[in-house]
């Protein structure tokens, strides 16, 4: 009886196996994640402040929604933020637009009695046009974004104060919660979800209430399902579109993603449009919220939803990032901002460890995407 294997079974089994079909671990998948370090960094902040903060009434539900209101606020300006920087470009006129975006909603309605719908769709056109403006001038000048935008952040604000100025005569408008009720478009950026089922929790016990008898959580502010409703349709473009990568592709090397057919230059003037779209829908709630629109409104914001990217593992070189990274970026912001508030700290050193944060997110991630490469 012959036992030699036969020849196509040796030939099988000398086949060498395609490398791209090897199966990684599970470990080695989560250090190649851009979100992994935000992801270590957010438990950690956590941790501290469960520690720290403890018995404050910071990890209470109503603390809990004071901390996601401001995470939420801006992650809203860092998913818009992350897409554009694994794009590979940046955009500091975030701030100013929406000091700008206010401004156009706000003078329409009270001065001249313009709908609050109208109003909110002014702003949003015009944060189109800038948007536009400014992805064009970064393809055809071929200078980079940060200088094109940086001149922006000073045309914009420059714009608010002085519309608001020539309009008014002062650079704050008050009134507009006068025109909120009943406007179909204003309730999408006003007011919280939630009611009822936040007073059932609070009859059966669950949450605590006030003197007067309810919820202590009314419900859960507008702001955080705009945030975590954007990010997911972020991830979802990332992860599982063709636009996605495009993203990827424009951000990590234009020139071959040219050759290849993406329409790059397309990609990134869509790119800049959504960055000033979501500096309007911030807007656009702190004047629903507020009842009010401010000149100086957005001061530091594009600082702050880069540093929220950054911390979420994103290259400032682009190609590489993802918008739930920047969502844990700028949950980290939130952790750290209200926990000072609740453990006392004076609040005049959260500048401190804002920056603090921002090296050591840059170091640690750098750190782990070495390990990741050796890993492979």
């Amino acid at each position: 009886m012959n036992s030699n294997p036969s020849p196509q079974a040796t030939s099988a089994a000398e086949e060498p196996q395609d490398e791209r079909l090897r199966q990684l671990p599970f470990w080695k998948l989560a250090l190649s994640r851009p979100e992994f370090g935000a992801l270590a960094g957010t438990v950690l902040v956590l941790a501290f402040f469960l520690v720290a903060a403890s018995g404050s009434g910071m990890f209470t539900p109503s603390g809990i929604v004071n901390f996601l209101e401001v995470a939420a606020q801006l992650g809203i300006l860092a998913t818009a933020a992350a897409l554009l920087m694994i794009g590979g470009e940046f955009d500091l006129s975030i701030g100013s637009m929406i000091g700008l975006a206010g401004i156009l909603i706000a003078i329409p309605a009270v001065q001249f009695g313009w709908p609050l719908w109208a109003a909110i769709i002014l702003a949003f056109a015009c944060a189109g046009l800038v948007g536009w403006i400014n992805g064009y001038l970064v393809n055809r000048t071929g200078l980079p974004s940060f200088i094109v935008t940086l001149g922006f952040l000073f045309i914009l604000r420059g714009l608010a104060i002085g519309i608001s100025r020539l309009l008014t005569g002062r650079t704050q408008i008050g009134g507009v919660q006068d025109h909120i009720p009943g406007d179909w478009f204003a309730s999408l950026f006003s007011g919280e979800v939630g009611t009822s089922l936040f007073s059932w929790m609070a009859s059966q016990g669950w949450i605590a209430t006030n003197f007067a008898g309810n919820p202590a959580v009314t419900g859960i502010p507008v702001s955080i399902v705009w945030w975590l409703g954007l990010t997911a349709v972020a991830t979802w473009v990332l992860l599982f579109t063709p636009y996605g990568n495009w993203i990827f592709a424009s951000g990590g090397d234009a020139n071959a993603a040219r050759n290849s057919g993406v329409p790059v230059h397309r990609v990134k003037i869509s790119l800049f449009i959504f960055t000033a779209f979501s500096a309007t829908i911030f807007a656009c709630l702190q004047v629903m919220d507020t009842g009010s629109a401010d000149t100086i409104r957005g001061l530091l914001k594009e600082l702050e939803a880069i540093i929220a990217v950054v911390i979420g593992g994103a290259l400032l070189t682009g190609g590489y990032g993802s918008a739930i990274g920047a969502a844990l970026g700028a949950l980290i912001f939130g952790l750290v901002q209200m926990g000072i508030f609740y453990t006392g700290v004076n609040t005049d050193w959260f500048k401190v460890f804002l920056g603090v944060m921002l090296l050591v997110a840059v170091l640690f991630n750098n750190f782990m995407r070495k390990k990741a490469m050796e890993a492979k």
